[in-house]
């Protein structure tokens, strides 16, 4: 039986490409389950309605990468 869960995005940081069926890739800030929100990058349906496959990180695993892409 699928369990059923919900998501707010807390705030819209950046699309970064749309697809030519309108889904757009998205960094956002996002609470899953009413947990503390989360970075999220996924792609999104046009209205947040449904959502494609993505991953979360954490405040700590966020700045990791941000420092690991600024010395690449």
């Amino acid at each position: 039986m699928p369990q059923e869960f919900s998501y707010e995005i807390v705030e819209e940081i950046a699309v970064l490409s749309t697809n030519p069926k309108e889904w757009t890739k998205e960094l956002n800030l996002v609470s899953w389950n009413g947990r503390p929100p989360k970075f999220d990058l996924r792609d999104w349906a046009p209205g947040h309605e449904k959502m494609g496959k993505g991953i979360t990180l954490t405040n700590e695993e966020f700045e990791e990468l941000v420092k690991t892409i600024k010395e690449m």
